[in-house]
This record gives structure tokens, C-alpha cells and sequence, in this order.
């Protein structure tokens, strides 16, 4: 059995480690934290461990481990609801806020990307996990409906409805007025510069 296992893990590790850095953040991005986002992570590699007899195709495991991780995520939501409740200064305890990788400006990074966190933690879950798959992980709309497994007309909606939150969000918060959105190919511009801060620049179709 342990042998089994070892065979297991050293496949899990080979398909994964391709994705590896994308998904870490994937999952940091749908939590309040990074210390939370990485929690979700390894639960995911363990729920993937348990399921991996089950992949039939490997050129499919990305989207396997995606549907995987939305999955766990949303299995978490459910059970911890109150977290939600917590104060946000709360949710970055323990040193976990982000900086840019040469040390400078973290403070602007800190605020943009704790602004986006803010803003799609306002969002309900499959409209934030359409959010960030499309918008920051680059992955494209028939993708995202295939780890979400619903429709691409779904996905779509969820889109359009993510981004319609998105823009009222940042009416509120952003000391912005309703004229001072603007779109392109749908996609607000003002949280552009908090999307980069987050990981990766705003995508166009």
C-alpha cells in the first residue's frame, strides 16, 4: 500500500507542478487571506490525492484540479460561514499581505490588493470564482464553464453580473461616481489597477 501511495503522489506532484503557482494564487484570490487561500490549497492537493484513480485523461488535469479546488472551496463556504462575519483587519492577521516581488511599493500593492479582496469577497461564490478564473487566471470562457460545469451561457451571465457587483462595489467604496465607470469589452476599468496588484493585468476578450 505505501508503495501505492508513493506511485500516487509522485503522479499528483508531476501534473501539478506545471499549475502549481497559478492555482496557489487561484485560491488565495477566492479566500479573505492568503493564509486562508493556502489552507484551501493543500486541502485540494489531498481531495486530489483521494480522487486521482478517477483522472482518465491526463491532458485534462488542470481543469480536473480546478473543479477540484472550486469544489473544496465552496464545501468550506458552507461550514464556515461565520468566518464571513469577522472584522477584514481579522482576515490579514498573521503577516499574509501581499508585495511586489522587488521589495518596493508594497504599501500601494497592499492597498490595491487588499481593495480587490475587499470587492470580490462581496461577490457570491460562483460569480467570484468566474471573476477570477477569467479575469486573473487567463483562463477563457469555455475553460471556466468546464470547471464550474455549467454552461458557457451561464458563465457569461456570471461574468456580466460578477462585473455589474464589481463596478457598484466600487461606486461605494472607491469615492467614485457612477460616470467615472468605465468599460472595455465589459470589463470595468477602475479595479484594473487592483486586478494587477492582485497578480495579473486585466484581460480584454
Amino acid at each position: 500500500m505505501e508503495s501505492v501511495n508513493e506511485a500516487r503522489w509522485a503522479r499528483l506532484s508531476a501534473l501539478l507542478a506545471p499549475i502549481h503557482t497559478q492555482a496557489v494564487a487561484t485560491a488565495r484570490r477566492l479566500c479573505r487571506s492568503s493564509f486562508e487561500g493556502d489552507d484551501l490549497f493543500q486541502d485540494t492537493v489531498l481531495r486530489a490525492f483521494e480522487k486521482l484513480h478517477t483522472l482518465r485523461d491526463e491532458t485534462k488535469f488542470r481543469s480536473w484540479f480546478y473543479a477540484t479546488l472550486l469544489s473544496r472551496h465552496r464545501t468550506r463556504l458552507r461550514r464556515s460561514f461565520w468566518r464571513r462575519l469577522l472584522p477584514w483587519d481579522q482576515a490579514f492577521a498573521g503577516g499574509h499581505e501581499p508585495a511586489r516581488e522587488d521589495g518596493t511599493g508594497w504599501g500601494e500593492a497592499l492597498g490595491h490588493a487588499a481593495r480587490i479582496r475587499r470587492a470580490l469577497e462581496s461577490l457570491p461564490a460562483v460569480q467570484r470564482e468566474a471573476i477570477v478564473l477569467f479575469e486573473l487566471d487567463g483562463f477563457s470562457i469555455e475553460e471556466v464553464a468546464t470547471v464550474q460545469q455549467v454552461s458557457v451561457s451561464a458563465v457569461k451571465s456570471r461574468l456580466a453580473r460578477g462585473r455589474e457587483r464589481l463596478r457598484a462595489w466600487y461606486v461605494r467604496h472607491g469615492d467614485v461616481t457612477p460616470d467615472a465607470v468605465r468599460t472595455r469589452s465589459g470589463a470595468p476599468l477602475l479595479y484594473q489597477a487592483d486586478f494587477a496588484a492582485a497578480g495579473r493585468e486585466e484581460r480584454t476578450r
